[in-house]
């Protein structure tokens, strides 16, 4: 029988609690993004109807660009507070915008219809929100 000690190796450990990391981030930044929405949503259509302008948020394109907004300022507040970079919270909201902005195209060629573009948008920015995490993983998967 060998008394020599049996090296273990702790790189899949390592990285199952990066991934850890990241997906409880990744969610995280979901629950504050729906509480920009739920936070925000009230004071645009109270800003608009005061300043009689209460139908423009009733076309999709506005609309749309208002919860890209509510959604990036709860998620930013959450970021920023993790101290995260500038830079990383640009990259994120440019997530929250992207998809919005490439289905505006379909939705005014007539081929996606308006609530078409709201849905694919939010399912879209998932992915890019990934892909933005993706290019920074060692700041999203950092403890904060």
């Amino acid at each position: 029988m060998s008394t020599t000690p049996v090296a273990v190796d702790a790189a899949p450990t390592k990285a199952r609690s990066r991934n850890r990391r990241l997906v409880v981030h990744y969610l995280e930044m979901l629950a504050a993004m729906g509480f920009g929405m739920g936070a925000l949503g009230w004071v645009w259509r109270l800003a608009f109807d005061a300043a009689g302008a209460g139908a423009v948020l009733d076309r999709p394109e506005p609309m749309a660009l208002v919860m890209a907004t509510n959604m990036t300022f709860g998620m930013t507040l959450l970021m920023r507070w993790r101290r995260h970079s500038w830079r990383a919270c640009a990259e994120m909201a440019a997530a929250m915008y992207l998809p919005f902005l490439v289905l505006f195209i379909p939705m005014w060629a007539g081929v996606l219809s308006p609530g078409g573009m709201y849905l694919g948008g939010h399912i879209l920015m998932l992915f890019t929100m990934a892909g933005a995490m993706a290019l920074r993983v060692e700041e999203y998967a950092h403890h904060h």
